[in-house]
C-alpha cells in the first residue's frame, strides 16, 4: 500500500425531466451526502403557471439545482446535479450539464408530454442519457415498448423503470446510465 493520497475522478451527472416527476426524491434516495436542495415552497404565484395536473399535492419546488455525491470506489465519484423542471428555470441547464458524462431523463408516465423538453436537451447537445420511468406507489402502467413508442426514441436508448424513493433503484439507473455512457465513448474513440 503507498502512502500516496488518490485523487479521484469526478464524473458529472445530470438528472433531468418535466415538472414533478421525482428528480429531487432520486437525488435524495441515493446521494451518500445530505444533498444541496433549492426547494421553495409553491405559493399562488404559480397558479397558471404550473401544470399541477397528476400532482396537485405538490407542495415544494426546485428552483436551482439538486446536488448530490456517491463514491463508487477509491478513484471514482459521480456528483449528481438534478435540474428544475419548470420551463422558467430551463436557462439553467446549460450550465448544469456542462461538462456532464451523461444524464438520466426521469419521466412520469401520466404525464410523458413534459419529457420532451429533457429529451431534446440531450439529443441536441449529443450527451448520452438513459430514460428512467419513476413508477409512482410501484405502478408502471405502460410497458418498455410502450414508452419507447410514446416518446419517439432510439431504440439504442436505455429505458428503464425505477422507484426514485429507492437507494437501489436509483443506483441501478445510474448504473444502467455509466455503462451506456462506456459504451458510447468506446464508440466516439478512434482504434
Amino acid at each position: 500500500m503507498s502512502d500516496t493520497p488518490v485523487v479521484p475522478t469526478s464524473l458529472k451527472i445530470v438528472v433531468a425531466g418535466g415538472f414533478g416527476v421525482g428528480k429531487t426524491t432520486l437525488v435524495n434516495s441515493v446521494s451518500e451526502i445530505p444533498p444541496l436542495r433549492t426547494e421553495e415552497v409553491l405559493t399562488e404565484a404559480s397558479v397558471g403557471v404550473d401544470d399541477m395536473a397528476g400532482i396537485e399535492s405538490k407542495e415544494t419546488t426546485t428552483v436551482a439545482l439538486d446536488f448530490g455525491r456517491i463514491t463508487i470506489n477509491p478513484q471514482v465519484v459521480l456528483y449528481l446535479f438534478g435540474t428544475p423542471g419548470q420551463n422558467r428555470f430551463w436557462f439553467m441547464w446549460d450550465e448544469l450539464a456542462s461538462g456532464a458524462l451523461g444524464a438520466i431523463v426521469l419521466v412520469d408516465t401520466r404525464r410523458l408530454d413534459s419529457s420532451f423538453p429533457s429529451i431534446d436537451f440531450f439529443e441536441r447537445r449529443d450527451i448520452p442519457f438513459v430514460i428512467a420511468v419513476n413508477g409512482f406507489d410501484g405502478s408502471f402502467d405502460h410497458t418498455i415498448d410502450e414508452v419507447r413508442q410514446a416518446l419517439d426514441v432510439d431504440t439504442g436508448v436505455p429505458i428503464i423503470t425505477c422507484d426514485a424513493r429507492r437507494r437501489e433503484s436509483s443506483k441501478e439507473v445510474l448504473v444502467e446510465l455509466v455503462q451506456y455512457t462506456m459504451t458510447k465513448l468506446r464508440e466516439r474513440t478512434p482504434a
